[in-house]
């Protein structure tokens, strides 16, 4: 009878979302396979044999992000009234401190900051980010494509390149935030935005 092997004595998903939480707060760079030991309280070679290395690791992190991320965006952006839900994603990047845990606050959006870590040496790298951006342009030119139809939006642009305003502004303010954002200056840009965009 063949043998299986022993089944791993933690959750893989709990250890992802708790990785994400530390890649988050310190960085790719910053952030050592040793702190991912004691952070997780695993084995480096449970950790290994679940994840293989550190970059495999933060790459698996980052798209749960984004997986995470996508939900909520559709989420509210089909709760009602399309402005007033994008205000709320473009104000998320000035309340980052309501994501704080006990492994850190954390800084900007994973996305932005991988483009800023990884992206310019790492082609996979540069395919997740590449594909988060296309589908925040087209789930967001949607939404304004609806709410240009309900005469909420102006028309004095595309759907499309309104939403690549947005998605610009969005990752702007995220790169911004982690060197220290002034919390309303930030949320009155976004609403000079959100009006601009009003019909």
């Amino acid at each position: 009878m063949a043998r299986t092997g022993r089944p791993r004595a933690f959750d893989k998903d709990q250890a992802l979302e708790r990785a994400l939480l530390l890649f988050w707060s310190r960085g790719y760079g910053a952030t050592s396979i040793q702190d991912l030991v004691e952070a997780l309280a695993l084995e480096r070679g449970s950790l290994y044999g679940a994840f293989g290395d550190k970059r495999n690791f933060y790459l698996a992190a980052v798209q749960l992000y984004w997986d995470t991320y996508e939900r909520r965006l559709v989420a509210a952006l089909e709760a009602g009234p399309v402005l007033p839900a994008l205000r709320e994603v473009l104000a998320t990047p000035a309340r980052t401190q309501e994501y704080a845990s006990d492994l850190g606050s954390p800084q900007g959006c994973m996305i932005g900051n991988t483009t800023a870590e990884l992206v310019p040496q790492d082609a996979e790298a540069r395919e997740i980010v590449a594909r988060a951006h296309a589908r925040f342009t087209r789930i967001v030119a949607d939404a304004l494509r609806r709410g240009q139809a309900d005469g909420e939006v102006t028309q004095s642009a595309t759907p499309e390149a309104q939403a690549q305003l947005l998605l610009f502004t969005v990752q702007g303010l995220s790169l911004v935030s982690r060197a220290g954002l002034d919390t309303a200056a930030a949320l009155a840009a976004v609403d000079a935005l959100i009006d601009a965009l009003r019909a």
